[in-house]
């Protein structure tokens, strides 16, 4: 395809109508697989065939007022098997039981509404157990500027924060907050971790497309694609989810179209979507709002190894 060509332009960028004409191509077609390849030239390219493990801890299962509808940890839908926080202490024991196997950045999530001052704290805890090129990586609810000052000084290195597909109708966050700490995030020179997600059945590729040509204005270097997955016990459980080969060009497009400069993820791992340049992927333990078991290393999850 003539724009496929044109993404192997250095300064070349694809603008939201080929964002979607690239969307719309046929999962089975010939072009499918040009765009495959054409990702992960220029991941090969770009990344230099880096590869990377980021963990992630969940460190507390508790129900969230954010609510959202595809979330277990929803608070009018809470489907986890048990309620639980960690404390510092056992996250530092956790963190120390990782460093047994290899894994470059390290994140704490929480729910949205979990203390900002508890993570802060537990972000100066775990800071020196950390290998010094090793980032360390806020997963939280919205913030502002003072806050965002806060986890850099405790050690913080970044933050995840996305405007989410559905956000404000299928979530109680608003765009308005989530823009304001993605604002937040870069005035304090944390580096933005940005990802395409929920991505499920009935998004449309206009709205794919609005979030991609977002990420790209927000200059991220490590990006990301997730689908929605389909927890028993939520809301939009019954609305099932894409496919991995549907995921897959997504990720291809995205990665296209953004150009990280570090990493690029599909969410969670699968094989397939390294097809499409893929060079990075997460290893959970904890809660994780995608599983009903609140260890999610015992279900969904994986270790720095398998990964």
């Amino acid at each position: 395809m003539d724009i496929l060509e044109k993404t192997g332009k250095e300064n070349y960028s694809i603008t939201k109508e080929e964002i979607i004409q690239l969307l719309e191509i046929e999962n089975q077609s010939k072009s499918f697989y040009e765009l495959l390849a054409a990702s992960c030239e220029q991941s090969r390219r770009t990344f230099g065939n880096r590869g990377y493990v980021f963990t992630q801890i969940g460190i507390n299962a508790e129900p969230c007022p954010i609510n959202c509808k595809f979330c277990s940890m929803g608070a009018s839908h809470f489907s986890m098997d048990s309620q639980w926080e960690k404390t510092p202490g056992e996250i530092c024991e956790m963190l120390i039981h990782l460093q047994k196997e290899y894994f470059d950045d390290f994140f704490l999530m929480t729910t949205a509404d979990y203390p900002q001052e508890k993570i802060i704290n537990i972000g100066k805890a775990v800071r020196p157990l950390l290998r010094e090129e090793q980032k360390l990586v806020a997963n939280i609810g919205d913030f502002g500027i003072q806050t965002a000052i806060k986890l850099k000084e405790a050690g913080f290195t970044g933050a995840y924060h996305i405007n989410r597909l559905g956000e404000g109708a299928d979530t109680q966050a608003t765009p308005t907050e989530r823009l304001q700490t993605l604002q937040a995030i870069q005035e304090a020179g944390l580096e933005l971790y940005y990802c395409i997600e929920p991505i499920g059945l009935k998004h449309t590729y206009e709205e794919l497309a609005k979030e991609i040509v977002r990420a790209r204005e927000l200059h991220v270097n490590v990006m990301a694609a997730m689908r929605r997955v389909a927890v028993q016990g939520t809301p939009l459980y019954e609305r099932g989810q894409i496919t991995p080969v549907e995921l897959t060009k997504i990720v291809a497009v995205t990665n296209l179209a953004v150009k990280p400069t570090r990493a690029m993820n599909v969410h969670e791992p699968m094989q397939v979507a390294m097809l499409a340049g893929v060079n990075q992927l997460y290893a959970e333990i904890g809660a994780n709002p995608r599983d009903t078991d609140s260890h999610t290393e015992k279900s969904r999850g994986f270790n720095p190894t398998v990964a």
